[in-house]
């Protein structure tokens, strides 16, 4: 009792104080919103958008079914998730935050997996997707994208290192029998993916529509914590929080041979990882070996900001947050970890100015193959996010508006 008055208490200090802070500084969370707005609207809705609605689709039409029994055999042994889990950590991976949470969320409701398998999977299936960081951290921030190369093999390795930990989370209580004695075979794939087609009566006007509506919704909520968290960022840097929290920082990097100067990006990245990355690359004082740990480290965390997306998608059902958390700190650590391990490899055989030159289709030129795709959509993401907002518009208005009786 006592500790449930002491939360309360906390968060509405927090909030009044949040709001204070808002009244005392308009201009500065305008500008932040801002800034939280042209992320979203340029790179994150028009990156995200295809992936949620290819992923409904193909939801709906039994095709992760059909892959989930195919599947199985991997799964199942490495982290102790069914097939379906295959797919979601996939387009987790492609498509980036949150993705994977929101797949995870769509299969416990389905009834695809039980909470504890939907607590691994959530754990593990959420990553930044190779075009961020390659092309927006390692080409834009630090201007080159052969770094992409290190800082994506230490963020996926640690990320499938996550999903063995996880394994041995919780208790496995509600295994279906048949899909753990069962062998994976192409007949009864194709049965499942039949079944489960039928199963879902939409017609395929009525399936699409949903699937537009169900991911412009769930963009929508993204946005809102994109912005909310970079006001919170700002504000927190106006009012010396952030700066009084470095200094006690300081003397922890600086135990590690880590510039001090790095603390403030530390910080900036457990808030948001976008600011946290830009502010690390623009250390002058550090080396690109720290730099680059310390990025691991807040692509590894994944920043409040993501992990409150993840909490709303989550809280939708009966999986718990706290797998979660823990999983990204264990990440954040690992990947750190990798990164150190692999430094000397690939600074000698990729960043080093006396390298050998490589093959490497995108990330030999001044114009990186992904850090071409993220200025694409940098420059049509504007375009592509109100025409889908037009789009999702006019759906809502023909489902709400009466029908005419014949």
């Amino acid at each position: 009792m006592l500790r449930s008055k002491f939360k309360t208490i906390v968060l509405a200090l927090s909030a009044s104080l949040l709001a204070l802070a808002l009244i005392s500084f308009p201009g500065v969370a305008v500008d932040a919103s801002k800034n939280g707005l042209n992320t979203w609207w340029t790179i994150v809705f028009p990156s995200l958008l295809p992936f949620l609605i290819l992923s409904e689709i193909l939801i709906g039409f039994g095709v992760v079914r059909f892959i989930g029994v195919l599947l199985e055999p991997i799964m199942r042994p490495l982290f102790k998730v069914p097939g379906v889990g295959g797919f979601v950590w996939a387009m987790g991976m492609v498509s980036g935050f949150p993705t994977g949470a929101k797949l995870t969320a769509r299969m416990r409701e389905e009834k695809q997996l039980t909470r504890t398998e939907a607590e691994r999977l959530v754990s593990f299936s959420n990553a930044s997707n190779p075009m961020f960081i390659i092309g927006a951290v390692s080409a834009s921030f630090f201007h080159s994208p052969k770094l992409g190369l290190l800082l994506a093999f230490s963020h996926y390795l640690a990320n499938f290192t996550v999903g063995l930990f996880m394994r041995f989370h919780g208790k496995d209580t509600e295994i279906k029998k048949q899909e753990a004695t069962e062998k994976a075979s192409i007949k009864r794939a194709l049965r499942e993916l039949h079944h489960t087609r039928l199963k879902d009566k939409r017609l395929l006007g009525k399936l699409m529509g949903d699937a537009v509506t169900s991911s412009i919704q769930s963009l929508l909520m993204v946005g809102g914590f994109i912005i909310l968290f970079s006001v919170i960022n700002r504000l927190l840097f106006h009012l010396h929080i952030t700066s009084f929290a470095a200094k006690l920082l300081e003397a922890v990097f600086q135990l590690f041979t880590f510039s001090g100067e790095l603390a403030i990006p530390f910080i900036a990245g457990i808030f948001e990882i976008t600011l946290g990355s830009q502010l690390t690359s623009d250390v002058e004082t550090s080396t690109l070996m720290h730099q680059a740990i310390l990025t691991s480290c807040i692509l590894g965390f994944s920043g409040l900001s993501v992990q409150a997306q993840v909490a709303s998608i989550l809280a939708q059902t009966d999986i718990r947050f706290k797998p979660f958390f823990i999983a990204r700190i264990m990440q954040a650590i690992f990947s750190g970890i990798y990164t150190f391990i692999a430094w000397d490899f690939f600074n000698k055989n990729f960043l080093a100015k006396d390298a050998p030159t490589i093959a490497i289709p995108g990330l030999n030129q001044e114009g990186a193959f992904f850090q071409q795709i993220f200025e694409n959509i940098s420059t049509w993401g504007p375009i592509v996010t109100i025409i889908s907002l037009m789009i999702y518009c006019f759906i809502l208005v023909k489902r709400l508006s009466p029908r005419e009786e014949v």
